[in-house]
Formats: C-alpha cells, structure tokens, sequence
C-alpha cells in the first residue's frame, strides 16, 4: 500500500497535469500549445497507471518496472516533441523552425538507434536494457536541446514570460532526471529507493511549475532577458534611478 507521502505526491501530480490541460483549453490555448497538452494528457494517464501497477503489484516487481521504464521511454519521446513546438514558437520570426524541427527529430532517431547498438549483444535481457538506455539517452538530448534553446533565447534580448518559464521549468527537470539516471547507475543497491522517491518526486516539479506559469503569467506578458540574466546590471539601474 501506498504511504500517505507517496499517495499526496501521486495527487499533487495527476492534479497538476489536469490543471495545465484545463488551462490550455479554457484560455483557447490548445492549438499554440498541442503538444504540450497531448503530453499532459498522456502523462496523467501514464501516472494512473503507474499508481495501479505500483499498488498491484509493488515498488520491487518486474511489472512494475518494465510498466514504469517504458511509459518514462514514450512520455521523454512525447517531451521532445514539446521542445521541438518551443523552438518552432521561439524561432518564427528567423525562419529556421522547419529546419529545426527536422534536425531535433532526425537527433532523436539517431539516439534511439544508438541505444539499441548498446545493447544488441545482451539478448536474454535485451528488453528491459533497451528501454533502459533508451531513457537514459533521451533525458541527455533533451537536456542538451533545452539548454540550446534556451541560449537561443537569451540572444534574441525580448521573449514571452510563459516561454522562458516553460523553458526554465523544463531544464531543470531535464537535469534533475539525467542526474538521478547517473546516480542510479552508480548506486544499483538504491534501485528499489530510487524508483520510491526520486522519479515520483522530479515528475512532480514539471506539471506543477507549469500549471503555476499559465495560472499566473498573461500570453501577452513579456521579459528583456538582459534583466533575467545580468542582475548586476538591474542593481546597477535601480541604483542609478533612486
């Protein structure tokens, strides 16, 4: 049985992901963010799955761990996508978001086809090693997608509110979830603590800082990046006008 720790976390959650969906939809948002609302959806349902299987059949099962590899597996696939919208929303007026949509796509085909190389020899437990590394894999392009895009965005000087958070949010769940692979694969001994805590914990940072980004940030709002990225220089214009 889950904890009432465990159980609050699964709900903070589900909550959130409906929440974002909902927003999306009510503020007729849902073409300018379809992939990122396909993505909630599917992560809501993922998580009620996730939920049956744990409390089914236990955090040490096999089901549960092939259950819960291969729907991180589809949903970081499904995460990409959403990356790809933002630099296709961020990139319009340049011209370049077909290409980079191209290329963001055709990285995620390479990875997937590099993990399978790693693990084709192994063939008794193939499966379970492929999903594995599959996951490991995608977590480091979306890292490295994210932080790109987000360099991409400091140099264009002025870009949304929403954007740069959606951005931010989802950089640091890219980072937080490749650091716990690295650390999973340095300490197999955690595995069972590792699959209680840490993944239910990252996933729920995702959903609820996106849901607080479109309850509380305006489409129109706007941000000079020279001020999120340089406070030297806002301490400096505070000093100077007072």
């Amino acid at each position: 049985m889950l904890g009432a720790l465990k159980y609050g976390i699964w709900v903070i959650s589900f909550l959130s992901e409906v929440t974002v969906v909902v927003c999306i939809v009510t503020r007729k948002d849902f073409f300018r963010y379809l992939s990122l609302a396909i993505y909630m959806l599917c992560a809501a349902a993922v998580n009620c799955g996730q939920y049956l299987y744990l409390k089914r059949y236990g955090i040490s099962s096999r089901e549960y761990y092939v259950f819960y590899y291969y729907t991180e597996s589809l949903l970081t696939i499904l995460m990409l996508f959403v990356v790809i919208q933002l630099y296709s929303r961020v990139f319009s007026e340049m011209r370049l978001s077909r290409y980079i949509r191209s290329a963001a796509i055709a990285l995620l085909g390479v990875t997937a086809f590099f993990s399978y190389l790693v693990v084709r020899q192994n063939h008794d437990h193939m499966t379970d090693k492929f999903v594995v590394e599959v996951g490991q894999n995608l977590y480091f392009v979306g890292v490295v997608l994210t932080y790109v895009l987000w360099g991409a965005i400091v140099r264009l000087g002025e870009a949304r509110t929403r954007i740069v958070q959606l951005i931010l949010a989802l950089g640091i769940y890219f980072s937080a979830t490749a650091a716990s692979y690295a650390l999973r694969n340095m300490f197999p001994a955690l595995q069972p603590v590792f699959l209680q805590w840490v993944p239910p914990l990252i996933g729920t940072w995702l959903p609820l800082a996106w849901a607080y980004t479109f309850i509380t940030v305006p489409q129109e709002a706007g941000i000079t990046m020279g001020r999120l990225t340089n406070p030297v220089n806002i301490s400096s214009g505070s000093l100077s006008r007072s």
